[in-house]
Formats: C-alpha cells, structure tokens, sequence
C-alpha cells in the first residue's frame, strides 16, 4: 500500500513537471504570420486611421521586416515613424526617421521625411499651448526648435517644389520669431535681476542674429534701459533711435514691460 502511493506520488509529481515544462516553452502566437504583405499593410493601416497607434506601430514594424529590400519596406518605415510620432513616442520617432533618411537618400519620398523630421521636433514646442499655459514658448529649451529648423531648412533648400516646402516655410519662420523670443526672455531675466551688462549683451544678440523678428523691438527696448543703467548714453541713444525708427508705434516707449504681456504666436 504504502510503496503504491508513493509511486502514484511520483507519478503525479511527474505529470506536474511535465505541464510545467510544456507551459515554458509555449511561445507566443504570431497572428500576422500568415498574412501577405499587402494584407498586413492594410491592417496597419486601417489601425492607424482609428488612431491605434500601438497596434499600427507594432504592424508596420513587423511589416518593414516582412518586406525588406522592397519599396513597401521603405514605406513602412516611413509609417512607422509617423506612427510613433503621433502616439507620442519622439525618441523611437526621431531614430525610425533618421534611419530612413540614412538608407536611402534617394527615395522620391525624402522630401517628406525631411518634413516629418521636423514635425517630430517642431511639436514639442506646441505642447505647451496645448494645456492652454501662460508660460512663453520661448522659456522652454530651445535645441527641439533648432533641429526642426534645420530639417524644414533642408526640405525647402534641396525640394523648394516640394508640396511640404510652403509649410516648411511657414514653420522656419515661426522658429525663427520662438528663438529671438527665447534671446529676449533670457534678456529681459538678466535685467531684471541687475545684470545690466548680460542684458544688454544678449539683447544686441537677438537684434543682430533676428532683424525680422517681432521681439526685436522688446530687445531695442531692453537695450535703452541697460544701457542707461550702466550710464552709457550714447549706447543708450542710438538703441533709442533705432527703436523709434522701426517701430514707430510702439508701445514698449509707453507702456514697458506690459507691452509683452501679449504673446505674439498664433497657431494655424
């Protein structure tokens, strides 16, 4: 009796084992494995259209693989970057896009990867306006906006028929004004605190790396104050005179500082 139970004690003992070990080495099912390439770029997407951005993102990953060495392969790579950029992920976004632009410089489609490598950038920048903030676009680090600049700057240089360059455009111009703005905020901070020589230093820099830019006039303005607070008043003149000749409405001469109180971007 007693040696039958322990046999059926290694008997049981060995069938627990056995599922044990059968549950280990289950692998997890691949439901695309018997999908075309056509057929699981269709998945793809369809996901993305419904804003399924992880599945979308996990079909044409598996897809680029699928398809390698194929033009479908090259356009799932190009989903796939998308795909991360609008589910939030900038980092797989920028290294998909990089990789793209890299292994095929002669794609008729880099135009648009140019485009989307500035998009990935540029809308870090808008994130802030989102959750309808006081805060200045320009206090927020400035390295995003001037990778953007640089990918629409070559989509507009090498493909200036391109049907992303007038965006693109637009877009540099925006970051243009986010930088010089940038430059007169940390200005308008060094005055502030009686850093009257910084002040003015990075208040000259703004006028002469952004003329065009509407936060000139707050910086001419930022110059006239330091440089009468560092008893310099021919600096201060000129910067006076360059003020009123610019703009000659401006309200900076009347109002100050509660001139910039009114944020100059809009949003298209």
């Amino acid at each position: 009796m007693r040696r039958a139970a322990i046999g059926a004690s290694h008997g049981a003992l060995a069938t627990l084992l056995g599922l044990t070990l059968a549950g280990c080495n289950t692998t997890p099912t691949d439901e695309t494995a018997g999908m075309s390439t056509e057929k699981l770029y269709g998945e793809a997407k369809d996901e993305a259209s419904v804003g399924n951005w992880e599945r979308a993102t996990m079909l044409y990953g598996r897809l680029e693989a699928r398809a390698a060495g194929t033009p479908l392969a090259q356009q799932a790579q190009l989903d796939l970057a998308y795909a991360f950029y609008r589910s939030g992920e900038k980092a797989q976004a920028e290294t998909t896009i990089e990789r793209f632009i890299k292994l095929h410089p002669s794609s008729p489609a880099l135009d648009y990867a140019y485009y989307l490598q500035g998009l990935i950038n540029f809308n870090e920048n808008l994130g802030l306006l989102g959750s309808l903030a006081r805060q200045d676009l320009s206090e927020r680090d400035q390295r995003a906006s001037r990778d953007a600049y640089q990918s629409f700057r070559q989509l507009v240089q090498q493909f200036p028929d391109s049907k992303y360059a007038a965006d693109a455009q637009l877009r540099m111009n925006y970051i243009v004004n986010t930088l010089a703005q940038y430059e007169v905020h940390v200005a308008r901070y060094y005055y502030r605190r009686g850093a009257y020589v910084a002040a003015a230093n990075r208040a000259q820099q703004a006028v002469q790396e952004f003329q065009s830019a509407p936060a000139t006039e707050e910086a001419l303005y930022i110059m006239t104050l330091a440089y009468d607070r560092l008893s310099l008043p021919d600096l201060r003149d000129d910067a006076r005179r360059v003020l009123t000749q610019s703009f000659p409405q401006s309200s900076y001469v009347t109002q100050g500082f509660a001139a910039a109180d009114k944020p100059w971007w809009q949003l298209w």
